[in-house]
């Protein structure tokens, strides 16, 4: 039987097992310039015996109109390129492997965060009932998300783009491939839900419309950069940003339906809201993820599967046993570089200082110890 510490082909790369460190927004990168502690921070959980077989950064800005919290990396710009080399070159120093998350936050953004203070944009102009996060002398401050326009049709060539540009510059920068972020309620999927997108164009209404840019945005970054280095993260039924759909079980299997022809690496499911309790509906409506999943594969998808959200070592083993391939670990990363070495000795988990989740220096970053420290 599959364990999380056996091996897995990934594309072109092999991890060394299935414990996967989820994406997680740390708002330690000033001006959206990575760092040289984030070198640090994800060298220490590269190990491919103790810590993760795949890391994936924290979600990275693809434009500064993307852009939705301070203090959150960018890849948009050499000089960005230039600082996540140091980043890439440590973890594969260390037997690493390492994805970037490409995102575009829409309207979950503030005017003090956006080029020029001007509004956020999204599908429709319908503003998002959510926190960001601004930065004030070293101080996290959460504030209501500003007002947003709905982006013009002739503007979307432009998104995809930004995403190509963002998807090379990975690469340069020494990545193993990116994960575009499509959940959560980010731009992507406020194009997916009918609760944020009333568009009347080729973009809104039917479900094949709203999945029109997600679509467009995959097959230009494979396009770009090969399907054996891409990766899509899912989250059907979170709440999270004031996501909404009445029906996401149909919407999400004509998604992965229409994704199954790209040769993705890996399909990053977040089952129900990260951070939440475990919720397999979104409101009084059941979501099936096994078939999500049949749904993909029925559709000639190969791409690793990956589960997430709350899972421990016993959750891990039913869905390895169940057909998942890969299962990603968020907050327990944060606080034990050596997750992977604790959950195989069975070994007790550091607790997180959520204190120090945003924002901030080396505590509670880079100064958790590792057994035997």
């Amino acid at each position: 039987m599959t364990t999380l510490f056996d091996p897995l082909a990934l594309g072109p790369i092999t991890l060394a097992n299935r414990a996967v460190m989820a994406p997680l927004t740390r708002n330690r990168a000033p001006g959206a310039i990575p760092t040289a502690a984030m070198a640090t921070y994800y060298t220490q959980r590269a190990d491919p015996k103790d810590g993760a077989g795949l890391i994936i950064t924290e979600a990275t800005a693809i434009s500064h109109q993307g852009q939705g919290y301070s203090d959150v990396p960018g890849i948009w710009s050499q000089a960005q390129v230039q600082a996540w080399k140091p980043v890439t070159a440590s973890v594969h120093a260390a037997g690493g492997k390492i994805f970037m998350q490409l995102w575009h936050v829409g309207r979950v953004s503030h005017v003090d965060l956006q080029p020029g203070g001007q509004a956020p944009v999204a599908p429709s102009a319908i503003t998002a009932n959510t926190k960001t996060v601004l930065i004030t002398d070293g101080v996290a401050h959460f504030v209501a998300t500003s007002e947003p326009r709905a982006l013009r049709l002739d503007e979307l060539p432009g998104l995809l783009v930004d995403y190509r540009t963002a998807a090379r510059n990975a690469m340069a920068a020494g990545f193993d491939g990116v994960e575009v972020h499509a959940a959560n309620g980010y731009l992507i999927d406020q194009f997916l839900r009918s609760g944020s997108n009333h568009r009347t164009d080729a973009y809104g209404g039917s479900i094949e419309n709203r999945a029109r840019l997600l679509v467009e945005v995959m097959q230009a970054i494979c396009t770009e950069i090969g399907g054996a280095h891409v990766a899509l993260r899912l989250s059907p039924v979170t709440p999270a940003n004031d996501a909404a759909d009445p029906h996401p079980q149909p919407l999400f299997d004509y998604v992965v339906q229409q994704l199954a022809p790209l040769g993705l690496a890996y399909v990053h499911v977040i089952e129900g809201s990260t951070g939440a309790e475990r919720d397999y509906q979104q409101g009084d409506t059941p979501f099936d993820y096994a078939a999500l999943r049949q749904c993909y594969r029925s559709a000639g998808g190969q791409a690793a599967w990956m589960v997430n959200n709350a899972y421990d070592l016993t959750l891990a083993k039913q869905a390895l046993a169940s057909g998942a391939d890969l299962v990603a670990f968020g907050k327990p990363f944060i606080a034990n570089p050596d997750l992977t070495r604790r959950l195989r000795e069975g070994a007790p988990l550091n607790p997180a200082d959520r204190k120090t989740f945003y924002g901030g220096g080396a505590q509670g970053y880079t100064d958790y110890p590792a057994l035997g420290d």
